[in-house]
């Protein structure tokens, strides 16, 4: 019980990822008994770079093994283990989705950040790759920080981008309403992977429920606190994703949803 037997340091570096390796060396300083890493790759790297004894538990959007978090999904090994969800994975199929939304567009474009490198280096690969296979233009926006995204928007009337697949980033997460008003001051059809921004006024989002995932975060902090080994626990796997479809948005932005795509929904705004 946090204040009773148990004490919470927090630590948030407002979605700018080059203040987390500072943020993970005072906690080393403090001789903090876990860590527990909800920033995506950035913060989970940071962590990793900062000790090797504290047990540190990370939620990413991306496959850890590839990226060298650890050396295996069911015996992680070492200080570090996690969970891990269908982000990056889903590239394409966010794509598709907004394909449907935006029959008529020839280009589509894609957020991401480049200060989170290797989630921003796959989601370009796969969703270019997805962009060639439906016959479509993707023109790539970077946004490392909050204050970057007005001039990010703005480069999109003049490459006639007719909808936005926003990337999978704990910033674009942590400002789901103002990437929502931003979309709709440029009538720009977006996606999100997280289901904070059609509940912000944004078009539709198809992802992992964010919260499942820092739940499972916590289950695994508290089977550490109770002494089980980090590297004896298995990377766990968020594979459940929901479609949310904001309709108010759409006809606002006087778009047709197809019934095949409202059948899919999972929850439908109205």
């Amino acid at each position: 019980m946090e204040g009773r037997n148990v004490v919470v340091e927090y630590r948030w570096a407002e979605g700018h990822n080059d203040r987390l390796p500072a943020l993970a060396a005072d906690l080393v300083r403090r001789q903090v008994v876990a860590i527990a890493c909800l920033g995506g790759p950035p913060a989970a790297f940071a962590a990793k770079a900062a000790t090797t004894t504290i047990p540190i538990v990370f939620q990413v959007g991306i496959n850890p093994v590839e990226v060298g978090l650890v050396t295996s999904l069911n015996r992680p090994g070492g200080n570090i283990t996690g969970i891990a969800s269908l982000n990056t994975e889903l590239g394409p199929k966010r794509l598709e989705v907004l394909h449907q939304l935006t029959s008529t567009a020839k280009t589509l474009g894609l957020l991401v950040n480049p200060t989170n490198r290797h989630v921003a280096e796959v989601s370009v690969k796969v969703t270019q790759a997805a962009a060639e296979n439906l016959g479509l233009q993707l023109h790539i926006l970077y946004a490392s920080n909050e204050h970057e995204f007005d001039a990010a928007f703005a480069t999109l009337p003049a490459r006639r981008v007719g909808g936005l697949t926003i990337g999978s980033d704990t910033l674009f997460l942590g400002h789901s309403q103002q990437l929502a008003a931003l979309a709709m001051h440029h009538a720009a059809p977006a996606l999100s992977p997280y289901r904070e921004f059609p509940l912000a006024g944004g078009l539709v989002s198809y992802g992992s429920d964010i919260k499942v995932q820092f739940r499972l975060v916590g289950v695994y902090i508290g089977r550490i606190l109770k002494g089980e080994k980090p590297g004896d626990l298995p990377v766990q796997q968020a594979t459940k994703v929901e479609l949310i479809i904001n309709l108010k948005t759409a006809n606002v932005l006087g778009l047709t949803v197809p019934t095949a795509l409202l059948a899919r929904a999972d929850e439908v705004i109205e």
